[in-house]
């Protein structure tokens, strides 16, 4: 059975450039033999991500994340079973902030910030749709 599951994060200390490549990396490197699939947005050091695969796996993967000390404020946004995934070419994608238009957050907040806590789940998962098709994912490794 699969599932999807987003949850938002706020990073303990500030992300380099390099500290989040590393973690791509490591997620890119790892979730293949996982059967997990996915993208991260990271902006102003609040994560975002959306995990797809089997039940076990991915409830597996968002205890990990929830309990690493490098994040904090974890809330999970929405968690659904589904037929099919969304992400299914990229064992972690990368959302690119410099891509995204504004005005696409602003059409599900209420300001053209992106902040994944002042929005329902429902809210965020129809923003990432949006992004997947507007490109403003890369990293599709």
């Amino acid at each position: 059975m699969l599932v999807r599951l987003m949850y938002a994060s706020r990073a303990v200390d500030p992300q380099s450039a390099e500290a989040l490549n590393a973690i791509l990396q490591k997620s890119r490197a790892a979730n293949p033999s996982q059967g997990i699939t996915g993208a991260l947005c990271h902006a102003n050091d609040i994560f975002v991500q959306v995990l797809e695969g089997g039940r076990v796996a991915v409830n597996r993967l968002y205890q990990r994340i929830a309990a690493d000390p490098r994040h904090t404020d974890v809330v999970l946004l929405s968690y659904a079973e589904v037929e099919e995934r969304r992400f299914a070419g990229w064992s972690m994608g990368q959302v690119n902030l410099s891509r995204l238009n504004p005005a696409l957050v602003l059409k599900y907040s209420e300001t053209a910030t992106l902040d994944p806590y002042s929005l329902p789940g429902t809210a965020m998962a129809a923003l990432f749709d949006e992004m997947v098709a507007t490109a403003a994912i890369m990293g599709q490794s």
